[in-house]
């Protein structure tokens, strides 16, 4: 009986032992799983800080070259006036937002709309 006692004992210790050395293992694979996911995400959001460096040059070049010249305020005025155009807003909602008129809402979109009409008149072709 006592022998039987040691020998369970002893197995139940080598099954715990197993059981540890197991789940650290395992606990090391998933954390090296995390780390290879953090580290594509990393490369991922420079690849996307990298683009937008792109992307911001690319229209400080192109206002440059074309002679425009914009106070910060005046971009971020047509920026949100765009945004709100390009998400269905009515002039006269946008004008009432903004605090300007509606002929001047008009006047910032006027360059933009006749883009827009084209894109949408040759969607509708087909």
């Amino acid at each position: 009986m006592v022998w039987t006692l040691v020998v369970l004992f002893a197995i139940s210790a080598i099954l715990l032992i197993i059981s540890i050395l197991k789940s650290n293992r395992v606990a090391k694979e998933e954390h090296n799983q995390i780390d290879m996911i953090h580290i594509s995400t990393m490369k991922e959001i420079n690849a996307l800080q990298e683009s937008i460096r792109n992307i911001e040059i690319d229209m400080e070049v192109v206002t440059k070259e074309a002679g425009i010249s914009l106070t910060s305020e005046e971009k971020r005025l047509k920026r949100e006036i765009l945004d709100l155009y390009k998400r269905n807003y009515s002039i006269e909602s946008i004008a009432k937002m903004k605090e300007v008129t509606e002929n001047e809402i008009e006047q910032l979109l006027a360059p933009f709309q006749k883009i827009m009409e084209e894109g949408r008149a040759a969607a509708n072709e087909n």
